[in-house]
């Protein structure tokens, strides 16, 4: 099993090439970037975790600049979307993006996908969040057309476009895995829909590797399994690498390099004593 870090890189805190930098160095296999365009002031949508909305949540950099700039710092780094919201985004536009970084970085990309929880956020980019799980099935599928078709077509009920010419096309083939985020009831399906892996949130439910067994018995293929918010933990880390999961991925808060720092030297422990070190 591989380790990771999880961030949302902000401008008040330590930069995404920087801590992409420091990641790398200190022996971490990927670092996934979570995302939102805005945040809409009237609060509708309640936090996931109850309690305010830190305020990271909308003073983050745009995904695909800082995935550019931690590509950029690096050379050997995994990095990725956890997730990337791709119901508020146009599909072509994020195709070219996916591409462009995978590109760049010579095949290092992995792009998380997910619907998002704050419906007023999808609204204000002409999303019906009533419609979102078949939106972002579409959107997917999309953007697998533009990236392996010279010459792409896609006709959806929600997503339609004739015959375009996109460039470039990953580096990594057939494109970079599509890791499918969420817990909710149904996400299996999706995974199992138009999936390569599924990225869940850990939440202290040891039900999650009943689910990761059930998705492994029920694929056809190899389908792969990272675990965001994985606690620093030995005995929760080896029952995740018992389950088969390909990658634990520790959530760092935003903040300044020193903070970053002391949460890494706690999760590089854990991961010690997971070895027997």
């Amino acid at each position: 099993m591989d380790f990771g870090v999880a961030y949302l890189p902000t401008h008040d805190g330590i930069g995404p090439g920087p801590l992409a930098g420091l990641v790398e160095e200190r022996g971490q296999s990927g670092l996934l970037f979570a995302e939102h365009t805005h945040i809409p002031a009237s609060r509708e949508s309640p936090y996931p975790d109850g309690g305010p909305l830190p305020t990271g949540y909308w003073h983050n950099y745009d995904l695909f600049v800082a995935l550019t700039a931690a590509a950029a710092s690096t050379t050997r780094l995994r990095v990725g979307s956890g997730v990337c919201l791709v119901v508020q985004r146009d599909p072509i536009v994020t195709a070219k993006e996916v591409a462009s970084v995978d590109h760049l970085s010579g095949g290092r990309l992995e792009f998380g996908v997910g619907a998002g929880w704050n419906r007023e956020e999808m609204r204000n980019h002409g999303t019906d969040p009533r419609t979102r799980m078949v939106l972002l099935r579409e959107r997917v599928e999309a953007m697998r057309a533009i990236w392996t078709q010279d010459e792409a077509s896609f006709h959806g009920r929600r997503v339609s476009f004739e015959r375009i010419w996109s460039y470039p096309k990953p580096a990594q083939r057939p494109y970079p895995p599509v890791l499918v985020g969420g817990d909710g009831p149904t996400v299996l399906d999706r995974v199992l829909a138009f999936g390569d892996g599924w990225l869940p949130g850990y939440t202290g439910d040891p039900g999650i590797f009943r689910r990761i067994a059930e998705l492994k018995a029920r694929a056809d293929r190899p389908v792969e399994v990272q675990i965001t918010w994985a606690p620093a933990d030995p005995p929760v880390l080896e029952a995740m690498r018992n389950a088969g999961v390909r990658r634990a991925v520790h959530w760092i808060p935003p903040g300044p390099r020193s903070f970053v720092e002391r949460v890494l030297d706690r999760w590089e422990a854990a991961i010690a004593g997971l070895n027997g070190e």
